[in-house]
């Protein structure tokens, strides 16, 4: 007896996903060229949030941009207000008050853990889980309600000056960072009840995506998803700015807890950590707050540092960010230049999605945590 056998064959077909899509995280289109389920191509396809930063950098003061500084990366509206006034603070070699330092530490500390909450939510989003969404937002408005007291602003702050910060803390603000920081820490080992060790979580995320440390550091990668890949590279630390190298904390990286180094899952658990580090941080620079101004009386409203060039690179919640910026000496830049860390981020993805599923892409993207107005500019 013969038994006809049909050997089936499948086309590969061309999915778009986004550029309106809530697992983008923004609008970034993704073209998927799948096999049934599985994906043999993804090429993520950016430009839809161009906005001419750097362009609009010459055309404006350096005071002027420090606004536009806020809307590269939305959820890191401090950091990068921070990273741009010290690249021309150290242009124009001008002194920063000690306590503005202190207080510059403390803020970009609490926009990192207000950063990497929304990274959490959303992720547990991303994968089906409502919950840790809703506990995630319930702190980050806490950290929201400190920054609104000192700048007015919940999204872009426009907080950091160059020569110091806006406005000075008063106690009522200390008073609400260390109750936060007393609420979060207690809060913190709820996340990992809901997200860290769930078993539904661990098979999404465990030995997916996997970026070993050399292409990790062939495609530029930096912050978590460096770091998520083994490898022990942080700005705070490696060449530490500001007051950075005042305070202790670690560094954690990924360790293959749950599966392979280098998955979603431990690019999941770095930001988790550096979390508790961040509380460590603030609460060792509070402890240790200077008195005296917060801004430098020399800076005048029409600011000319002398003709020169300068490249500084800072640590944001997603990466290296860094400016580098041209001076002829006039009040605006004769050229700003951004390296956005989840532009060279997001570039690993066509490699790492090769001959997962599709559902795998979502879960992939979301442990590189971009912004899309950073890769954009």
């Amino acid at each position: 007896m013969t038994t006809d056998v049909t050997f089936l064959k499948t086309d590969e077909m061309l999915v778009n996903m986004g550029p309106q899509h809530p697992s983008t995280h923004g609008v970034l289109r993704v073209v998927v060229r799948t096999d049934g389920e599985v994906v043999r191509k993804a090429v993520p396809h950016i430009g839809y949030l161009h906005r001419c930063k750097e362009k609009c950098a010459e055309a404006v003061t350096y005071q002027q941009f420090i606004p536009y500084t806020d809307r590269l990366d939305y959820l890191a509206s401090m950091s990068n207000n921070f990273a741009f006034c010290w690249a021309v603070e150290k242009l124009g070699k001008v002194e920063v008050p000690e306590r503005a330092e202190y207080i510059r530490v403390i803020v970009a500390e609490l926009q990192r853990i207000a950063s990497h909450l929304v990274s959490f939510g959303t992720y547990g989003l991303d994968l089906g889980a409502v919950t840790p969404f809703l506990y995630a937002f319930r702190e980050r408005e806490k950290i929201l309600d400190i920054f609104e007291r000192i700048s007015g602003a919940r999204l872009t702050y426009s907080y950091g000056r160059i020569g110091g910060v806006m406005r000075d803390f008063d106690q009522t603000t200390v008073d609400m960072i260390y109750r936060f920081l007393d609420d979060f820490e207690k809060r913190w080992e709820e996340y990992n009840a809901l997200l860290t060790e769930n078993e539904i979580f661990i098979k999404r995320t465990a030995n997916i995506g996997v970026i070993p440390k050399e292409l990790a550091i062939a495609y530029g990668l930096s912050g978590p998803c460096l770091r998520g890949s083994g490898v022990a590279f942080d700005i705070r630390r490696a060449e530490p700015y500001s007051v950075y190298d005042r305070f202790d904390f670690h560094i954690p990286v990924g360790e293959g807890k749950m599966g392979t180094v280098g998955d979603c899952w431990d690019r999941y658990w770095v930001r988790m950590v550096e979390m508790k580090e961040s509380c460590r941080i603030i609460r060792q620079a509070l402890s240790n707050l200077p008195d005296g101004p917060v801004s430098n009386p020399k800076v005048l409203r029409v600011f000319k540092p002398a003709a020169g060039e300068i490249y500084f690179r800072a640590e944001n919640p997603r990466g290296e960010l860094g400016f580098y910026i041209i001076s002829v000496g006039e009040k605006k830049p004769y050229r700003c230049r951004v390296r956005g860390p989840s532009f060279c981020n997001l570039s690993v993805l066509s490699e790492v999605a090769k001959d997962c599923l599709i559902a795998d892409v979502v879960a992939i993207i979301g442990s590189i945590d971009i912004v899309l107005g950073e890769c954009d500019r």
